[in-house]
């Protein structure tokens, strides 16, 4: 069994800095860097953007959607996504937002924590609004196999509050109550624990205690408006475990990979304050 990815995480932090590369071949972004919105303008923007990316930074984020939209062979494109960016030394957060029940969500666990399928990656997203309960098997596949979890919690979403802001019976918000259940997973973890939140950068400010032991993925880094002062204002002392995610200002660099590079090192140069 490897170490747990909290583990891993916190030793690639230390190393790389915290800033998550997300990366996404948006269509408008193939356009921009001159490549046909087709999978083989979506292979060479991706394995362009690792080339560039993934050496620099502690994690790469491929969003799994915009590779799913060209079906197999977009899919084959993300195994090497996957891959090669490990082969750079990033961990790999697959962004896929699963959630599901029994059988069905440890058949989605299997193929993206079990290092025996193609797409297997250090952790993934989860969406826990069929009961925290339903993640069980995530749970349990990620500790079998030493990955790491990151569930929606405070996204920054505009529809967002109707389900995250709701209060439970007990007088908790939904969000609260998914605080809570991630605070018990990681209880007793050292360094960090592997079980973490999504919070966004731009979700202004919160009464919740933000510090459940484990990493938080803060998308919305950058272009999307947020700042290093949202993030210590948000996040006060919890900021340490923060990643931040940019994709867009990053990608907007490329295709050059040297400019690829020099974005990411500048990224993780403004964001050394939140570890100081």
């Amino acid at each position: 069994m490897t170490s747990p990815f909290g583990t891993r995480l916190h030793a690639a932090v230390a190393e790389r800095g915290p800033l998550c590369a997300g990366i996404d071949p948006h269509a408008s972004l193939l356009q921009a860097w001159g490549l046909d919105d087709d999978v083989a303008g979506l292979e060479r923007f991706a394995l362009t953007a690792v080339e560039g990316l993934a050496p620099h930074v502690s994690v790469v984020k491929p969003q799994s959607a915009f590779y799913e939209r060209f079906g197999a062979r977009g899919i084959a494109v993300l195994e090497k996504v996957i891959a090669q960016s490990r082969e750079a030394g990033a961990l790999v957060l697959l962004d896929v937002k699963r959630g599901d029940i029994g059988s069905t969500s440890q058949a989605y666990a299997d193929a993206y924590l079990d290092p025996a399928s193609p797409l297997a990656s250090d952790a993934i997203t989860l969406s826990p609004y069929l009961g925290f309960g339903s993640l069980d098997p995530f749970v349990e596949t990620a500790r079998r196999h030493g990955a790491g979890l990151f569930v929606l919690a405070l996204t920054s979403n505009p529809e967002g509050p109707e389900v995250q802001h709701a209060v439970t019976g007990s007088g908790v918000t939904v969000a609260g109550r998914m605080l809570d259940h991630l605070r018990r997973l990681n209880a007793g973890a050292d360094p960090l624990g592997s079980f973490g939140a999504v919070i966004g950068a731009t979700i202004g400010e919160s009464e919740l205690d933000l510090d459940i032991g484990g990493p938080v993925l803060a998308p919305g880094y950058g272009a999307q408006g947020g700042t290093v002062a949202d993030l210590r204002r948000i996040f006060g002392s919890a900021a340490a475990a923060v990643l931040p995610s940019s994709s867009r200002e990053l990608l907007g660099a490329g295709p050059d990979l040297r400019a690829l590079g020099d974005a990411a090192r500048r990224t993780n140069d403004e964001l050394a304050g939140l570890r100081g």
